[in-house]
């Protein structure tokens, strides 16, 4: 059986994100690759409750700072590996969704996005208070003993195959869940809420498993950041902006589809790397400024996202090719 263009395509991507760090020399687009992929697997996470459950969470920063926070905490004062403490941050993120939906699932719409913003600033206050946990001035972590048991290493290539194997697991994740019964569920949710709820679906209980999910890999990327950067903040891992880019990653590549956040995280974030670079601090705020004008365009004119917007060109392109051969066979 012939491989589908779709198949080759994917391979020929996955072949290519392997050799990467064998081909290039340069830290800096090494750097740039690591946080694309980072950034991607922010959004696919997000996408399994903004784009699959259509509950569009404006404070996601809440899993990934507890992602962080929880693994650094259990690192500097129990000396739990950095391996286990990012799992357990994942746990840690997904227990306490339980009391994030309980608490915004009441709502609707922007009312909700709004109770998720005011969830997220209230953890944000916690930390930035919370001496345990370093208040304002934040954690370091260490690099007295540095390789793959404690995930701290001197160059950039470890951490681009690890930001790469968290995507993969977390895009793997979301296709099983895509193709399962929740998967159905949870779109039917999204597009006829009604209807689902006639049919005897539990609304609650499927939209809370699409959050637990979200917040356990949104947790993942926050203890992997912890771990590249060794240093962490309220100010860098719980604001709202890291909470509204998860979201635009998704918007922009396309909810709801399993590979669109990682389209959208390839233009994001290299504008928001180009714009730094070219302008440095005085420019600061133009990347935002950049992308919010491609997130009204693709509104505007693509609101199904950069992938949905490539479907309908191929679809379109089809269609002139099916009329132009209808014309021919009439002459």
């Amino acid at each position: 059986m012939k491989p589908s263009k779709k198949t080759l395509a994917l391979a020929a991507l996955a072949v290519a994100a392997v050799l990467l760090p064998f081909v290039t020399h340069s830290p800096s687009h090494l750097n740039l690759a690591i946080l694309v992929l980072m950034a991607a697997q922010l959004g696919v996470a997000w996408n399994l409750l903004g784009g699959y459950a259509g509950q569009v969470s404006l404070g996601h920063a809440a899993f990934y700072g507890l992602g962080a926070y929880t693994s650094t905490l259990l690192l500097l004062n129990f000396g739990v590996n950095p391996w286990l403490g990012t799992l357990l941050g994942g746990v840690v993120a997904a227990l306490l969704s339980l009391g994030f939906g309980w608490s915004c699932f009441r709502l609707k719409g922007h009312y909700f996005a709004m109770a998720t913003i005011a969830v997220a600033e209230i953890v944000q206050i916690v930390f930035t208070n919370w001496e345990y946990a370093g208040s304002a001035v934040g954690l370091t972590i260490p690099m007295d003993r540095q390789g793959w048991a404690t995930m701290v290493f001197a160059d950039k290539a470890p951490y681009y195959w690890l930001a790469l194997g968290l995507l993969v697991l977390t895009l793997l994740a979301t296709w099983a869940v895509e193709r399962s019964h929740i998967g159905y569920y949870l779109r039917a949710i999204k597009d006829e809420p009604d209807a689902a709820r006639s049919i005897g679906i539990n609304i609650a209980r499927y939209k809370q498993v699409a959050l637990s999910l979200s917040a356990f890999f949104t947790a993942l990327g926050g203890s992997l950041y912890a771990q590249k950067e060794l240093y962490i903040d309220p100010g860098s891992v719980l604001t709202t902006a890291l909470s509204i880019k998860m979201a635009l990653v998704s918007i922009l590549g396309g909810v709801g589809t399993l590979f669109g956040p990682v389209v959208g995280s390839v233009v994001l974030t290299t504008i928001e790397e180009l714009t730094r670079a070219t302008f440095g601090g005085t420019g600061r705020g133009t990347d935002t400024i950049i992308y919010a004008a491609l997130i009204v365009g693709i509104a505007v004119f693509y609101p199904s996202g950069l992938i949905g917007g490539f479907r309908e060109w191929r679809q379109r392109r089809r269609a002139r090719a099916v009329e132009a051969a209808k014309v021919e066979v009439a002459l």
